[in-house]
């Protein structure tokens, strides 16, 4: 298991290649077993992603960015391989419009210092309001 100090920052290292767009980076970090879950019930986003499942979600979303998502992070409490997060997203979408919710993630960490779970709860109304709308 890693440190808890060694698990923040693979997780803090994480978010700013996510925040960068750069898909094949992203993945790089992800372990091949990797689940990613987001909460709600919201068709076409809410459910568990392997890693191929996540790299077809958020491809199909950097399509509509002007830039990529960028995720901030408010705060951080670890221990041992899990890291939660607090966090600002923020994406401007080509049509003008704004994601910007509030999030929290709840990560694992593996001895090798890949993600290797990924909780995500966000403001699926929001979600909806911004993707699936019109």
């Amino acid at each position: 298991m890693p440190s808890t100090e060694a698990s923040k920052e693979t997780v803090a290292q994480f978010l700013k290649i996510f925040s960068s767009g750069d898909v094949g980076k992203i993945l790089d970090v992800l372990s091949d077993d990797v689940t990613w879950w987001v909460s709600g019930r919201l068709d076409g986003m809410s459910g568990s992603y392997d890693k191929t499942g996540f790299a077809q979600l958020i491809s199909g979303v950097a399509d509509v960015y002007v830039d990529p998502l960028k995720i901030t992070p408010i705060s951080m409490v670890a221990e041992g391989d899990k890291v939660a997060v607090e966090a600002d997203s923020y994406a401007q979408l080509k049509d003008g419009r704004v994601y910007n919710p509030r999030c929290h993630f709840l990560f694992q960490v593996t001895p090798d210092g890949r993600i290797a779970l990924v909780h995500e709860y966000l403001d699926t109304q929001h979600a909806k309001d911004i993707f699936f709308a019109g």
